[in-house]
C-alpha cells in the first residue's frame, strides 16, 4: 500500500529529474555555441549604450579587475545559451504541467509554448530598443565637465541582463492570465474588479526591478497595464465556458444511467 501511494510521487520526481537534464544539455550546447562570439553577442548588447555615449571621448566602458573581461564574456555566452535553448525550456515546462490537463486542454501545450517564446522576446526588445535609450540617455545626462561616467563591463552585463529578463517575464502576463481564465481559476469580473490593485502591484513591481528613477519604472508599469487589458481581452475570448462543463457533466450522467438501467435490465 505504501509502494503504490509513493510510486506516483517517485515517477513524477523521476519526470521532473529528466526534464531538468534535458534543460541543462540544451543550455550547455546553446553556452558552447555563443562561446564562439561573445565579443560580437557584448558588443551588440552595448551598442545602445555606446549610441547613448556618442563621441563623449570621456565615457568609455573599462574592467576593474584582471579576470573581469573574461567572466563578463562567459556570463555573455551563458545568457545566450539560455536565450537559444528558452523554446526548449519552456517545452519542457508545459510537458511537465500537462499532465495536471484536461485531454482537451493538452492540445493547446503547443501553441502556448510557441507564444511564451515569442512575448518574452517581444518583451526583451522592448527594453532594448526602447527602455535601454531612454534609460541610458537620462543615467548619462548626470555627467558634468568634472565628473565623468566609468562604465564597468560586469556592472554594465549584471544591469542589462537583468532588465531583458525582467521585461521578458513581465511580457508573458496575457499568456498567464489567460491560461488561467481557461483553467477556471480567475474570472473576467474578477479581472476587472481587482484593476486598481493590479496597478498599484505593477508600480511596486516595477519599483523593485528597475532602477530607483521614475522614467524606468514608469517604462515598465505603463506597458504592464497595457498587457493588463489584453489580459482581460484574452481571458473574455478563452475563459472557460460553464455550459460545457454541465453539458459534461450531464452526458456522463445520463451514460451511466443507460448503463446501469442496462444491466438492471
Amino acid at each position: 500500500m505504501t509502494t503504490e501511494e509513493r510510486s506516483p510521487f517517485t515517477e513524477h520526481l523521476t519526470e521532473l529529474r529528466d526534464r531538468l537534464i534535458r534543460s541543462a544539455i540544451a543550455v550547455g550546447v546553446g553556452f558552447c555555441i555563443a562561446y564562439f562570439f561573445k565579443e560580437r553577442l557584448f558588443e551588440i548588447l552595448t551598442a545602445p549604450l555606446v549610441k547613448a555615449i556618442g563621441e563623449d571621448p570621456n565615457t568609455q566602458m573599462i574592467f576593474t579587475g584582471l579576470p573581469e573581461a573574461f567572466f563578463t564574456y562567459m556570463k555573455v555566452a551563458f545568457l545566450a545559451g539560455i536565450a537559444a535553448s528558452t523554446p526548449i525550456l519552456f517545452y519542457e515546462f508545459w510537458m511537465f504541467v500537462s499532465p495536471g490537463l484536461y485531454r482537451n486542454e493538452r492540445k493547446y501545450i503547443f501553441p502556448i509554448v510557441l507564444l511564451t517564446f515569442i512575448f518574452f522576446i517581444i518583451g526583451s526588445s522592448f527594453a532594448y530598443f526602447i527602455v535601454f535609450p531612454y534609460g541610458f540617455q537620462f543615467f548619462l545626462g548626470f555627467s558634468t565637465d568634472s565628473i565623468h561616467a566609468m562604465l564597468s563591463m560586469k556592472e554594465y552585463l549584471a544591469f542589462s541582463s537583468k532588465m531583458l529578463l525582467a521585461f521578458g517575464f513581465i511580457f508573458e502576463l496575457p499568456l498567464v492570465l489567460t491560461f488561467m481564465a481557461r483553467m477556471g481559476l480567475v474570472t473576467v469580473p474578477f479581472l476587472q474588479k481587482n484593476r486598481k490593485y493590479a496597478i498599484l502591484i505593477f508600480f511596486i513591481v516595477a519599483a523593485i526591478l528597475t532602477p530607483p528613477d521614475v522614467v524606468s519604472q514608469i517604462l515598465m508599469a505603463l506597458p504592464l497595464m497595457v498587457l493588463y487589458e489584453i489580459s482581460i481581452i484574452g481571458a473574455r475570448v478563452f475563459a472557460k465556458k460553464p455550459d460545457t462543463d454541465t453539458d459534461e457533466e450531464s452526458a456522463s450522467k445520463e451514460e451511466s444511467g443507460k448503463d446501469n438501467n442496462g444491466e438492471e435490465s
